[in-house]
């Protein structure tokens, strides 16, 4: 017999530069607030799993989970730190929820962090880069900015796509981020400001890039005979669903698509019941610009070659059909790898709570989506409020 899972404690750093703080300091700061908050003792919690990419290359330390748990006065439990590329977040998610669901233990720690801005470029470039399949990808010069401008050309082939309507999720998320306390670079922008900054990878410029980041987030998730009365406000987990997809760029079939996104959105929707339309509100994999829009058509939510149409006439801003990224997204609250698919559920905790900054009225259904490498990885998350 399964049991229900919630989430019961969520915590987070800032994401952004840290100069002062280590990856375990910003990990154990996270996982802090959300245990704190969570109102479990310590010794209830029966497994953590640990989100991050790229920490050996950046900050020369591995074994993470072991370590963090140790700071934490966490007991003799399984540790286990996970890599999924960008995906790495979202799919220590997933192990927590399946340990708990499957009984293995009644409550699960999950943490997710990186720590980037301290390296130079070139040294981030190369170890973001070993996201791709390095025998065949990588030895061509590929970057995932080259990756996906050449999405965002093909796209523009097929559905006529315009710089306005890409320049509308740029001006959305950046706007967001204003909102969110925890975002690393809210601003508003203007269309003239965002087609002048520098190309990064043409069509790609700047403002179409999210920002290198440090940053940790943590969640406690519990089944419900732990769940505390007067405690922070759970929120069910009503899916989990992680899937593969194409290792390389030969893989992809269509490359305004991403297989993986396409298979675990629906494995999600059939393990949650619902449907797209009882979705209120949606935190994606917006890495780039263009990534918005074939993510939001992967996961079903419009018509192939209407997301840009969406994003340009406000269907997907806060008070549009259909929200998406109300925190900023990848775009404009940063992404320190590891702890991205950890942060947006934090995020839609929030929402579901209706305690967010930047706030989703009356939401019941929050969505997350989590991509990694060239679409290797994938995790689609669905959480409802407690009373719906």
């Amino acid at each position: 017999m399964t049991q229900r899972v919630s989430i019961v404690g969520i915590g987070s750093t800032r994401f952004g530069p840290q100069p002062g703080k280590g990856i375990v300091q910003l990990a154990v700061e996270a996982a802090e607030a959300a245990i704190r908050e969570s109102g479990i003792e310590r010794e209830r919690i029966g497994a953590l799993y640990f989100g991050n990419f790229i920490s050996g290359p950046l900050t020369g330390q591995e074994v993470l989970a072991g370590i963090v748990a140790d700071h934490l006065g966490l007991a003799n439990i399984p540790c286990t730190k996970v890599e999924g590329a960008c995906a790495s977040g979202g799919i220590a998610f997933r192990h927590a929820k399946l340990a708990v669901e499957s009984r293995q233990c009644d409550a699960a720690l999950v943490v997710g962090a990186e720590k980037m801005t301290q390296a130079s470029t070139e040294m981030i470039t190369a170890a973001l880069n070993c996201a791709m399949d390095n025998l065949s990808d990588g030895v061509s010069g590929l970057t995932f900015p080259g990756l996906f401008g050449m999405a965002w050309r093909l796209y523009e082939q097929r559905y006529g796509l315009t710089r306005a309507q890409v320049s509308a999720v740029v001006r959305k998320n950046k706007a967001n981020g204003l909102l969110n306390p925890l975002a690393q670079m809210g601003r508003y922008l203007t269309d003239d400001e965002i087609e002048q900054s520098p190309f990064i990878c043409d069509p790609m410029r700047l403002f179409d890039c999210c920002p290198t980041s440090d940053g940790a987030a943590a969640l406690v998730l519990a089944a419900d005979e732990l769940i505390e009365t007067g405690g922070a406000v759970p929120v069910r987990v009503l899916a989990s669903a992680q899937t593969r997809g194409a290792a390389r760029i030969a893989g992809h079939s269509d490359l305004c698509s991403f297989d993986a996104t396409v298979a675990a959105a629906h494995l999600a929707f059939k393990e949650a019941g619902i449907d797209r339309s009882d979705i209120d509100v949606v935190e994606l994999h917006d890495c780039f610009s263009i990534a918005e829009i074939l993510d939001s058509e992967d996961l079903g939510f419009m018509p192939r070659g209407h997301g840009a149409h969406w994003a340009k006439e406000g269907r997907t801003a806060v008070g549009g059909d259909l929200p998406i990224n109300p925190s900023g997204g990848l775009l404009a609250k940063g992404h320190p790898v590891g702890a991205t698919g950890v942060g947006q559920i934090y995020e839609t905790v929030l929402q579901l709570r209706g305690d967010h900054q930047n706030l989703v009225k009356d939401a019941a259904f929050g969505l997350t989506h989590n991509l990694g490498g060239t679409g290797v990885a994938c995790t689609v998350n669905i959480l409802g409020r407690y009373d719906a």
